[in-house]
C-alpha cells in the first residue's frame, strides 16, 4: 500500500525529529519515561494538523513548541499532585535538611531548579543550539524575552552550578 504524500512527509517528520522531540521533553520535565509519551502526544497532534503544518515555514518550530507546551501542563500537574499528596500525609512539621550538594552540581537538578521559561529558553538555546529567534518562535515569546530569560537562566545556573560548571555547560554547545 502507498502511503499518500502527506502520510509520507509526517513519517519522514517523525523519523527525523522524534528522538529530538523527546530530549526535549525530557531536558525540560526530567522524566524520562515522560518524555517518550510527550513526543508522542505532540506528535499526535501535529498530524491531527498536518494538512496546514505541511506547508508552514517551521513545522519544527511548532512542534517544539507544542512539546514545551505540553511540559509545563505535565510539571504544573505534578507539582500540584505532589502538593495534594505532601498535604495530606503531613501531620507535623517537616524536617528540612541541608540541600544535596551532589543534586545541586548535577546539571539536570539544576536546570529542574529554574523556572520553566528560563529552563525552556536555556535548554534550547543551549542544548539545541537554536538561534534567538527560533526559540522564541518555539515558545511563542519575543526575541527580547529570549535574551532576557536565557541571561537569567545562565545566570541562576552559574549560581547553582558555580562558574566553570555553567562555562562547561556552554562550552559543550560550542563544540558540538
Amino acid at each position: 500500500m502507498l502511503l499518500d504524500d502527506a502520510s509520507a512527509e509526517f513519517h519522514e517528520f517523525f523519523e527525523r525529529h522524534y528522538a529530538e522531540l523527546a530530549r526535549l521533553a525530557h531536558l525540560l520535565t526530567g522524566e524520562t519515561d515522560a518524555a517518550d509519551d510527550l513526543a508522542a502526544d505532540a506528535l499526535v497532534a501535529l498530524w491531527q494538523r498536518w494538512d496546514r503544518l505541511r506547508q508552514a515555514d517551521h513545522p519544527l518550530a511548532y512542534a517544539r513548541g507544542v512539546v514545551a507546551n505540553l511540559a509545563r501542563g505535565r510539571i504544573r500537574s505534578t507539582v500540584r499532585e505532589r502538593r495534594r499528596i505532601t498535604l495530606f500525609w503531613s501531620r507535623s512539621p517537616e524536617k528540612v535538611e541541608g540541600p544535596d550538594m551532589a543534586a545541586v552540581l548535577d546539571v539536570r537538578a539544576a536546570l529542574a531548579r529554574l523556572p520553566f521559561r528560563k529552563r525552556a529558553c536555556v535548554v534550547l538555546r543551549h542544548a539545541f543550539d537554536l538561534s534567538e529567534k527560533d526559540t522564541a518562535v518555539a515558545l511563542g515569546i519575543s526575541v527580547g524575552t529570549v535574551k532576557s530569560q536565557t541571561s537569567k537562566g545562565m545566570a541562576e545556573l552559574v549560581k547553582l552550578l558555580g562558574a566553570r560548571a555553567a562555562g562547561d555547560l556552554v562550552a559543550g554547545r560550542r563544540n558540538r
